[in-house]
């Protein structure tokens, strides 16, 4: 099976989606349908006759050119009633066929209101060349042809398909052949795109008999595909303003004095001689500078010797999930080099669990 093919296919399920919103809001513009009746073909000529009483009615209505009595309304949709399932009309032991009469109800409800406009539905090319639409009395001239047409269809229904028992016999004797191994053969491919396509074909059908009935269902289908985009969009730009923020940093050698011009495993080295000899606040020092460093070296930032403590903490998102951690680093860092507190081991290990959560520990 070519690329193609499958191509359609996939754009056939997002495709049966929106296409359900299209029967469902012209749902909305005409009355629906009573659901369907189970009838034989005289039944079903009987109603045929009906509707085309129907029509003549109502185009003996428009010609009195008076509002009908209330009530009375020669030209109302739901004289039509309910759609019919056929029984035999394909020929003797075929399956019920639906037919719909969702046209003429369209056509009585354009009839009625004597001047709007028909355009959606398909019964003639009556439209001038100016596209205007057309007149109530050619819709249900239209409407009557149809009706008389269907109803000689169904005087005459095709014949049963005769048997081709000694024919088929010869073309499976043909095909089981060497010549022919594994043309008729069906792959799990075939078979399961083909059963794809009867699900999708099936959920349509379905998508458009609830739209007849629940005709508000086309307008939320159309709201949630509206929203789902919008969310989609929003949550793109968000992921598209952090990445540009985190990530698109320009490649440049590090600045002569910036943290990362000197390895953070140096200065990871220096905090732990300095701990060793008991000088806490320079090793707390050096932890800062060495986490500062590692940041910066992965290109989180360009680097600036001249930035301080609080404006390398600003340069992170308030959603970066290290942003927690760099701060109580910088509070620790700041009390004991600036504010003049005294520091102690503890603080010292305090300082160094942070930075290992920044990725500086020693390997």
């Amino acid at each position: 099976m070519s690329s193609a093919a499958n191509c359609r296919r996939l754009a056939k399920v997002a495709w049966v989606v929106l296409a359900a919103a299209m029967p469902l809001a012209r749902a909305q513009q005409a009355a629906s349908s009573s659901g369907f009746r189970d009838v034989n073909l005289a039944q079903y000529r009987q109603h045929l006759d009906e509707l085309d009483g129907v029509v003549g009615d109502c185009a003996a209505q428009l010609k009195l050119k008076t509002p009908p009595p209330a009530n009375e309304n020669a030209c109302d949709p739901g004289r039509v009633g309910s759609d019919d399932r056929v029984a035999g009309l394909a020929g003797a032991g075929s399956e019920p066929r639906e037919v719909r009469y969702d046209w003429l109800r369209s056509v009585l409800s354009a009839a009625g209101k004597k001047g709007s406009g028909a355009a959606s539905v398909v019964l003639g090319a009556h439209a001038s060349a100016k596209n205007k639409a057309p007149e109530a009395n050619a819709l249900l001239n239209d409407a009557h042809q149809r009706l008389r047409m269907d109803e000689q269809q169904a005087e005459s229904p095709p014949a049963e398909n005769p048997a081709y028992t000694e024919q088929r016999k010869s073309l499976d004797a043909i095909l089981a052949r060497s010549e022919y191994k594994g043309a008729t053969e069906v792959s799990a491919s075939d078979r399961f795109w083909e059963w794809l396509d009867n699900l999708l074909d099936n959920l349509k059908a379905r998508l458009g008999a609830i739209g007849a009935r629940v005709p508000w269902i086309g307008t939320l289908i159309e709201l949630l595909l509206v929203a789902g985009a919008l969310t989609t969009l929003i949550w793109l730009l968000v992921r598209l303003e952090r990445n540009a923020r985190v990530r698109l940093v320009p490649d440049v050698e590090s600045t002569p004095g910036a943290p990362s011009a000197r390895e953070w495993q140096l200065w990871l080295k220096e905090a732990e001689a300095e701990a060793a000899a008991g000088a806490w606040r320079e090793a707390i020092h050096s932890v800062y500078w060495a986490s500062i460093s590692r940041l910066e070296s992965g290109r989180l930032w360009p680097a600036d010797r001249a930035r301080t403590p609080r404006e390398y903490l600003g340069l992170l998102g308030g959603s970066d999930p290290r942003k927690p951690t760099l701060t109580a680093l910088t509070r620790s860092f700041e009390r004991t080099w600036y504010g003049g507190r005294e520091a102690a081991a503890a603080d010292f290990n305090a300082a160094m669990h942070h930075a290992a959560e920044l990725g500086v520990e020693a390997k």
